[in-house]
């Protein structure tokens, strides 16, 4: 095993401002995860592109459409894993030191964003919700913290795409009209996506228009598209299910004579399964929303995610 003394060097530095235990565990830590990253970090090493961060899957689909080839795009978190509380490994601050842009959602949703970000030192980044008006979370206990799943909502998406135009120019110039291009087609396949969506979700009964997830990462697609949603919790950084959460949504989908419900592929879906029994409906099968599935899997690429996704809702609320 080859550890390279840059790593070194900057887990050093880094570590300046660690305890003694936690400067141990993060050694531990980066010399277990040294074998599992080599040949990763080995390729990018040989690369001469500009290296962007982004923290988590989708937004790295999302970057690698506008970046094209002339930047190696790679995302912190891998897929399946649950974005809101992560936890950045000490590979994962290497990474962030050697980047040339780090990627992040905004509006709340990384946590975790901010230290590592300020391990990263002086890499340049993009918020690509910078800009656009939220949705705050309802109810009194949030104080109107917004909503950070914007990027569910196709509509939405392109300011994502525009954004990322902007800060790919700033590290490399000479990709401008390369990066406007591929905008301008992703942006064009977004579009056709908005579309689908229109038809799709149209075609539910207005009084069947509830989507229940276990998240409440919905917000905007409903907003956009006139939809209503309900959720065990607002965003996954508190997932904890009381009984009060429960009862609720189980009351309002009996209202609503809600055939089906939902959760997302990075939670359990064991409460929202108890849901469906005690409320007597269906449960229509899992979401992607924080992250892509594997490249085999329905969700390997955003707008595959989207059409999965709305599949699932129409297949569940089309009823009659």
């Amino acid at each position: 095993m080859s550890i390279r003394l840059s790593n070194l060097t900057y887990i050093a530095t880094f570590s300046r401002r660690l305890s003694i235990p936690a400067l141990i565990a993060l050694v531990i830590g980066f010399l277990l995860s040294c074998k599992s990253n080599t040949s990763q970090i080995l390729e990018d090493n040989k690369s001469s592109k500009p290296l962007v961060l982004t923290t988590f899957t989708v937004l790295a689909d999302i970057s690698r459409n506008i970046a094209g080839d002339r930047l190696l795009v790679r995302s912190v978190t891998k897929q399946g894993v649950e974005i809101h509380g992560y936890k950045p490994t000490p590979s994962d601050l290497v990474k962030a030191s050697k980047a040339d842009l780090i990627v992040e959602n905004g509006l709340g949703l990384e946590l975790w964003a901010k230290d590592f970000i300020a391990a990263a030192g002086d890499v340049p980044k993009v918020v690509l919700t910078d800009g656009m008006k939220p949705i705050p979370i309802s109810g009194d206990l949030y104080n109107g913290r917004p909503n950070p799943h914007a990027w569910m909502s196709p509509k939405r998406a392109q300011h994502y795409v525009d954004k990322l135009v902007q800060a790919f120019t700033l590290i490399d110039p000479n990709g401008k009209e390369m990066f406007i291009l591929n905008a301008e087609k992703y942006k064009s396949e977004l579009q056709k996506l908005d579309n689908e969506l229109i038809a799709s979700l149209g075609s539910i009964p207005p009084e069947k228009r509830l989507l229940v997830s276990c998240e409440g990462a919905f917000s905007y697609l409903a907003e956009d598209y006139g939809m209503e949603e309900a959720y065990l919790w607002p965003v996954n950084a508190e997932s904890q299910v009381t009984p009060k959460r429960m009862l609720n949504l189980v009351r309002k989908i009996k209202e609503k004579k809600i055939p089906t419900i939902f959760c997302e592929s990075t939670v359990s879906d064991k409460a929202q399964r108890e849901v469906a029994r005690i409320s007597g409906t269906t449960f229509g099968g899992t979401f992607y929303v924080d992250s892509l599935s594997p490249a085999n899997g329905p969700a390997s690429t955003f707008l595959d995610l989207q059409r999965h996704n709305v599949q699932l809702i129409r297949q569940g609320l089309a009823q009659n």
